[in-house]
């Protein structure tokens, strides 16, 4: 207790005895690293595994429920004849449903004209062609596609990580040696978003006779970059 009494008190004489005030303390500074920021990047040509298609049935009548009866029925075989060739219901999509009739001054005043159509994914791209025949023969009047694509790029992101690193490294350092000076530690990265090249062939089939036509699923391109904040020595 003694000792801890004395504590205090000396405390207390240093705080009343020393001009605090009069002290110059100086000033604290920290300063920012030198630094330099890259940009990496990388790619990887990957084999489509999906195609896409829209197809879609229009009926043109002066009795809006007939229009609406006869594509109500087209789409509806459209539908059970892609089920029966493969496509589970949870690939086909309602994509636009629409029904519009023409004003006075049009060519045909007071006709309704509807239209339905479906979105359908195909998982084995290897099977677009034989879809497309198939597709070329049902009620559907407009049909687009196929459009590929590759199913799920998360795995290809994470390879090309390392390698967008690499690159980043590479250039930080031909930078750091045209400046005189060494590369240091990273100081922080940042994923800058991956982009997916994929071919698109989004053109219209014609009904009366497209059927059979070789469809090829190619290759898209996975684009992945970082940013990166490396340290000058």
């Amino acid at each position: 207790m003694k000792k801890i009494m004395g504590i205090v008190i000396l405390v207390l004489l240093l705080v009343w005895v020393v001009p605090w005030s009069r002290m110059n303390w100086g000033k604290v500074t920290f300063q920012n690293p030198e630094v330099v920021s890259v940009s990496g990047e990388a790619k990887s040509q990957q084999k489509n595994e999906i195609a896409s298609f829209s197809a879609g049935v229009m009926a043109t009548n002066m009795d809006k429920n007939k229009a609406i009866e006869e594509v109500n029925t087209k789409i509806n075989d459209l539908i059970k004849t892609v089920k029966e060739f493969g496509i589970g219901a949870e690939d086909i999509k309602t994509q636009n449903l629409s029904y519009y009739q023409e004003q006075k001054g049009g060519l045909n005043p007071g006709q309704w004209q509807v239209n339905n159509t479906i979105e359908i994914t195909l998982r084995e791209a290897a099977k677009a062609s034989e879809l497309t025949d198939l597709l070329a023969k049902t009620g559907a009047n407009n049909v687009y596609g196929p459009n590929f694509r590759i199913d799920d790029t998360n795995q290809v992101e994470k390879a090309l990580y390392e390698v967008a690193m690499n690159d980043a490294r590479e250039k930080a350092e031909s930078l750091a040696k045209a400046s005189g000076r060494k590369l240091g530690k990273v100081l922080s990265v940042s994923d800058g978003g991956t982009v997916s090249n994929y071919p698109m062939y989004a053109s219209k089939l014609d009904s009366a006779g497209f059927g059979g036509a070789a469809t090829e699923p190619g290759s898209s391109t996975v684009y992945k970059t970082i940013n990166v904040v490396f340290e000058l020595k």
